[in-house]
């Protein structure tokens, strides 16, 4: 998920996301190849995110090297979830290191629709060549009250919901203005209902869900001390800007090489990298609740590809009317998606934050 706080209703807090700072981590690689910063490459008719791909995959695979060399480390882990951001980064993993010196990891959770992403992983590692293992955390987040502050956060919304009940969040379409975030419940009979989250339930369900993401981090850790292995971030682009992760789980990483590129570079890398199919055409998903999910619905409010050029946009202060023709919205739609990404970005600043260090003061 995300943390949302300005996307929020009322006082509750954005999504954390359930879904990578340089508080949990280095800072991303700041990759030598990147897209057009040039402003005015709109106006020229030119693609304001082409990327030169071999150039910018060399890079990235240089990078990681060099940071395993500063990390003292010999190789890495990545968590697979069949997701386009996992796969092109354990790709560029196993172009920087080679198959044998890159651990998968799988990492499925019952909440999870069927074996599909754990099956992409297995998938993704037949092609790369790299050896990949399977850890099914349910029984530990069961262990640690997961999936009953879940069902307790849902029964303030739904007295008479039941575990077995599908469910997901999403949130209000993007206006510029306070995001509300409902809930979907759907019941054995396929019949759903969509009912608005008070702040102290959507606060509790964020903190049950979250778990997913922490345990997940413990195991992509522990299987990296085990291997003298460092960690691989997966976030791109759009997920670190907008603080879409959670602080201390997929937020935490050793490197991070895909936070230079836009969404849409990390599919067309995908497919430059020749991932298969199944993968580098999947729709992302935040792998979170057991009714399918885009990020769009629950966080970002726009798709991907009309998300990149916005962040493109705002960054590089491109007028909202010339801006327009690209995002099939109109002008007064882009300046409210420019206001939104500032207030989320300003938002979610705590979750890039470092540790803050106190010194006693000297007696006077």
């Amino acid at each position: 998920m995300g943390d949302g706080r300005v996307l929020c209703q009322a006082d509750s807090q954005p999504p954390t996301r359930v879904g990578t700072p340089g508080a949990d981590g280095p800072a991303p690689m700041e990759n030598t190849v990147s897209a057009s910063t040039n402003p005015r490459a709109i106006l020229d008719g030119a693609d304001p995110l082409a990327l030169d791909l071999e150039a910018a995959a060399d890079s990235i695979a240089e990078q990681i090297r060099e940071s395993l060399r500063t990390l003292g480390r010999r190789g890495a882990v990545v968590a697979t979830s069949g997701g386009i951001d996992s796969s092109v980064s354990a790709a560029l993993a196993v172009r920087a290191l080679g198959p044998k010196r890159v651990q998968l990891l799988r990492l499925p959770e019952r909440d999870i629709p069927g074996n599909e992403s754990s099956d992409l992983g297995l998938m993704l590692a037949n092609h790369l060549g790299a050896p990949t293992a399977e850890e099914n955390i349910s029984a530990a987040l069961e262990g640690m009250g997961c999936y009953r502050w879940r069902d307790e956060a849902i029964r303030m919304v739904v007295p008479e919901y039941q575990p077995d009940w599908k469910h997901k969040i999403v949130r209000s379409a993007p206006t510029g203005g306070i995001v509300v975030f409902s809930l979907v419940v759907e019941k054995p009979d396929g019949t759903q209902e969509t009912h608005r989250f008070p702040s102290e339930a959507y606060r509790l369900i964020i903190a049950a869900t979250n778990m997913k993401q922490r345990v997940r981090k413990l195991m992509e850790y522990s299987y990296a001390d085990k291997l003298h292995y460092a960690v691989i971030g997966t976030p791109n682009l759009l997920e670190f800007d907008q603080g879409f992760f959670v602080k201390g789980g997929d937020g935490l990483a050793d490197i991070k090489p895909i936070a230079g590129l836009y969404k849409s570079q990390v599919y067309a890398m995908a497919r430059h990298l020749g991932l298969p199919d199944p993968i580098a055409s999947r729709q992302p998903t935040t792998e979170t609740f057991s009714i399918p999910q885009t990020q769009e619905e629950f966080y970002f409010g726009h798709p991907y590809d009309r998300m990149d050029l916005l962040v493109w946009g705002e960054k590089n202060d491109v007028p909202a009317a010339e801006l327009a023709p690209l995002t099939d919205i109109d002008a007064e739609g882009v300046e409210a998606a420019y206001a939104q990404i500032q207030r989320v970005r300003d938002a979610t600043a705590y979750l890039h934050a470092y540790a803050i260090t106190i010194e006693p003061s000297e007696a006077g």
